[in-house]
């Protein structure tokens, strides 16, 4: 399942890294070899590499998306250095006005852009992940609950307006920000038989309406799209997979079991986080919307 990601990878690492380094550079009037560089990787529990640990809470680690890309990254831009702004719970909302996650600017947001104001010139990479926070509680263990999912769609357009709004001002015109959308946990719901999979097929229905409703948004201020989505095949629910231990399931619910918790026996699951080769999935995804 893996080998489709890791073809490209030095190719887009080499033709990536040199288009991000020379804004930053040229602007810096530094050389490479000493000019400081900075990605700054901003969102909600992804963008901070949560998993759970042998007891099933929840922990920010070195394998998220961010951690993964950064090191791809460094094999051409040695002195890039990662900000992990992030925070774990963080809704469009909170992520202005805070309140999850203890900030000196008050909010991630304030926090964002006083970085970067202050270190513009050398802010190579603003990657975003936001929104499945306004949208996991509307999902329980049996069902989802419409009105949730209406309010979620209400909301999350205009903050998400105005988060990106306010990065794009801060970052200047020439900063590359790059988002993603969300694959879809709810789909290990399949292996609870018929109730499960009705579950399943609904959340990917509604699923598919909010990555739409965030590429549009994402759209409007030119901002690339990773498709974390297609990268676990997240509406496959027609090619059959073998998965030992499982049988012979849809593939999108096999590569959930594969790159997330969501499979695995308490304490450590179901847990809709990825593992550290669900993460890997996601950085690649970036790597190939990279300008």
């Amino acid at each position: 399942m893996r080998s489709r990601y890791g073809l490209t990878t030095l190719a887009l690492i080499l033709t990536s890294a040199v288009t991000l380094t020379a804004p930053a550079l040229a602007a810096s009037g530094q050389s490479g070899a000493h000019a400081p560089l900075y990605y700054v990787a901003l969102g909600d529990s992804l963008s901070v590499g949560v998993q759970p640990d042998a007891t099933g809470m929840n922990r920010a680690s070195d394998e998220g998306y961010p951690d993964q890309l950064h090191a791809l990254l460094r094999t051409t831009m040695p002195h890039l250095r990662l900000v992990k702004l992030g925070c774990s719970g963080e809704t469009t909302l909170t992520m202005i006005r805070g309140g999850v996650c203890r900030y000196p600017k008050g909010s991630q947001l304030g926090e964002a852009l006083a970085f970067l104001h202050a270190h513009r010139q050398f802010v190579t990479l603003v990657t975003l992940d936001v929104g499945a926070d306004d949208l996991l509680p509307c999902a329980s263990d049996n069902a989802i609950d419409p009105a949730c999912v209406s309010a979620a769609f209400g909301t999350v357009p205009a903050h998400l307006f105005r988060i990106l709004t306010a990065l794009r001002e801060a970052a200047g015109p020439d900063v590359p920000i790059v988002a993603m959308n969300y694959y879809n946990p709810f789909v290990a719901a399949w292996l609870q038989g018929p109730d499960g999979q009705a579950l399943a097929l609904g959340s990917a229905a509604a699923l598919a309406q909010f990555n739409a409703v965030l590429g549009g948004i994402y759209g409007m201020f030119s901002v690339p799209t990773a498709d974390v989505a297609n990268a676990f095949d997240s509406a496959d629910f027609t090619t059959p997979v073998v998965v030992p231990g499982l049988g012979v399931v849809p593939r999108d619910v096999a590569l959930v079991c594969a790159w997330t918790w969501m499979c695995v026996f308490p304490p450590q699951g179901p847990n809709h986080h990825p593992n550290a080769v669900g993460y890997g999935v996601i950085a690649e995804a970036i790597l190939q919307v990279l300008p």
